[in-house]
């Protein structure tokens, strides 16, 4: 994806569609990272490094890989989960919450015109790659949306078939006890 991205007015807008998800007990239990310009190329190499350190000497194409992580896109918004104390709201449930953050972020990125990507990757399951990227260590990544302009043609990826993932309730399933 390439510049331009999307205006500070626009972005503004798709922090506010993002916010309007189901959150049961306006518990808020997500908040969002900007991740732009030179921070981008920064977080890159910090990865690199970090890779180098889980995995050892790595080939330079690997190295380059991980430098332009965030670099892919003008803008790339994380998506952060922020567990909340609460004994009526699963945990879970607050998790859903942000994913459903993260897919209203991407459909109206979409609906703006821009190219959109909800991507995660092994840093966001790493405790060191969290940080790096600005997370505290009770926070979970929901996900990494980069936005830009496409360079070229976006051909979707092949969907399953409905027949193989709608049915019809039959009742409880045979094998509950």
């Amino acid at each position: 994806m390439t510049d331009p991205g999307p205006s500070e007015q626009e972005i503004e807008t798709l922090i506010r569609i993002a916010s309007r998800v189901p959150d049961h007990g306006r518990l808020v239990p997500w908040r969002f990272i900007l991740y732009r310009g030179d921070a981008r190329l920064e977080i890159g190499e910090k990865l690199a490094a970090l890779a180098v350190e889980r995995e050892g000497e790595l080939p330079q194409a690997r190295l380059d890989q991980e430098r332009q992580r965030f670099a892919r896109a003008p803008l790339v918004i994380g998506i952060v989960f922020c567990p909340r104390e609460s004994i009526k709201i699963p945990q879970w449930e607050m998790f859903l919450s942000g994913g459903a953050s993260a897919m209203n972020l991407l459909t109206a990125a979409s609906a703006m015109g821009y190219g959109a990507a909800w991507i995660t990757n092994w840093y966001s399951d790493d405790e060191k790659g969290r940080a790096i990227l600005g997370l505290a260590p009770e926070e979970r990544v929901v996900g990494f949306v980069h936005i830009g302009n496409y360079d070229g043609s976006n051909a979707d990826r092949p969907r399953p078939e409905l027949d193989a993932i709608v049915s019809n309730y039959t009742g409880p399933y045979a094998g509950a006890k």
